[in-house]
């Protein structure tokens, strides 16, 4: 059985730091990409970093020079670093793994940014 599980999450003031993490179990981890999107209320889903297999990463726009995604093949976890959160970052955060042709994904964490 697939499972990603993230922690981490919780309130935060403007410009603090968070990291979550998605702990992954069920899968061939080191083979997979993963990332994280965020959903927020009135707003559009959106990808906010993702990791291939072989380290390379993407960020959004948005977060790019904030956020930082990390993984940790011996582990079998993905972390997200984000730094001088703003208000417009929160949202619930999804851990997602692809693995060939599956998709898996996480339930989500709150991360809300708020003074």
């Amino acid at each position: 059985q697939v499972r990603l599980v993230e922690s981490g999450g919780g309130l935060v003031q403007p410009g603090g730091s968070l990291k979550i993490s998605c702990a992954a179990s069920g899968i061939i981890f080191s083979i997979c990409a993963m990332g994280w999107y965020r959903q927020a209320p009135g707003k559009q889903d959106e990808q906010v970093a993702i990791i291939t297999n072989t380290g390379d990463v993407n960020h959004a726009a948005s977060v790019k020079g904030r956020f930082t995604i990390s993984r940790d093949n011996a582990k079998n976890t993905v972390y997200l670093q984000m730094n001088n959160l703003k208000p417009e970052d929160t949202a619930v955060y999804e851990c997602y793994a692809a693995c060939g042709y599956e998709r898996h994904w996480g339930r989500g964490i709150q991360v809300t940014v708020s003074s």
